[in-house]
């Protein structure tokens, strides 16, 4: 699908997200890849084959904290 040089990663890899956007439709909740990866405001994933990845947030991220 990728038409990028050097190719963007694909779906299948680890670092998969890091992608070219092709479309982004923030006001939805989601972004598509030029990998075929939809991404999801709450981090899931939806592959081109079907599979799905689960929202990985991190952990821990209730507290917040401020410059001085």
């Amino acid at each position: 699908m990728c038409q990028h040089k050097p190719a963007c990663p694909s779906a299948a890899s680890a670092d998969r997200e890091s992608a070219r956007l092709m479309a982004h439709h923030p006001e939805q909740g989601w972004s598509l890849l030029c990998n075929g990866v939809l991404l999801f405001e709450d981090t899931g994933e939806l592959l081109p084959d079907g599979s799905v990845i689960n929202p990985h947030r991190p952990v821990g991220t209730g507290h917040v904290m401020t410059a001085a």
